[in-house]
């Protein structure tokens, strides 16, 4: 069945100012409710400005930086996964464990990536 979300609506740039504000919606509730999502925006308002300095060129900046800001993203969407399977149900299942299993090993990978793109670039 290929039916389409009732939600689905607007066109053209009201299209994209509700997706703008979606999007901050999305940043706000992400701050209020996951604790791991500001413990990572704080180690990203750290390591940005260092990433800066550091990168001794313009690729390695944009290394650095995107290896912490794709953090980020694999965090809300780790978040979004979590509060699906909680919407859907709170009791324990092992489908839901293991939804919630995999984002957290996807987050996990993420940072990883920052550790080895920092120490690629800052060693070469």
């Amino acid at each position: 069945m290929n039916e389409e979300s009732p939600f689905k609506g607007q066109s053209g740039w009201r299209r994209v100012v509700n997706a703008f504000h979606y999007s901050l919606a999305g940043l706000r509730a992400a701050l209020q409710a996951e604790h791991a999502f500001r413990q990572e925006v704080l180690l990203a308002a750290l390591l940005i400005p260092l990433a800066l300095l550091l990168a001794p060129s313009g690729t390695a900046r944009a290394l650095m930086v995107g290896s912490v800001l794709l953090v980020l993203v694999v965090e809300l969407l780790n978040s979004a996964i979590e509060a699906v399977v909680d919407r859907v149900s709170l009791d324990r299942h092992p489908l839901a464990k293991r939804a919630k299993d995999t984002g957290s090993a996807a987050v996990f990978l993420a940072l990883i990536n920052v550790v080895a793109v920092w120490l690629c670039v800052l060693v070469d």
